[in-house]
């Protein structure tokens, strides 16, 4: 089992920057993918950034240049920066866990962001 602790949410202003943090306990296994997800009222989970152990990223086109991914393996921690933030990334932001191979895939519990314009 994989636990996961985000971190960071809250309210900004549009234009703004927050910087949301994820943890990962338990049995994390080496060849994984993790990430961020968001999902607003009425609409569907969408993937925002993910980022493999090996460095291999993927994001959504519409945060490309605002949101940037990281982790820190040896802490098995991912990070969300995210800058310049529009009313339209107001969402509960998911952290994400995959392990590769079996695809077990693993949530947190999210957190709010809110933008207000």
């Amino acid at each position: 089992q994989v636990q996961l602790v985000e971190s960071g949410g809250g309210l900004v202003q549009a234009g703004g920057s927050l910087r949301l943090s994820c943890v990962a306990s338990g049995t994390i296994f080496r060849l994984n993918v993790m990430g961020w997800y968001r999902q607003a009222p009425g609409n569907q989970r969408e993937l925002v950034a993910t980022i493999s152990s090996g460095g291999s990223t993927n994001s959504l086109d519409s945060v490309k240049g605002r949101f940037s991914i990281s982790r820190d393996g040896a802490k098995n921690t991912v990070d969300l920066q995210m800058n310049s933030l529009k009313p339209e990334d107001a969402a509960v932001y998911y952290c994400y866990f995959m392990r590769l191979g079996t695809r077990q895939e693993y949530w947190g519990q999210g957190t709010q962001v809110t933008v207000s314009s």
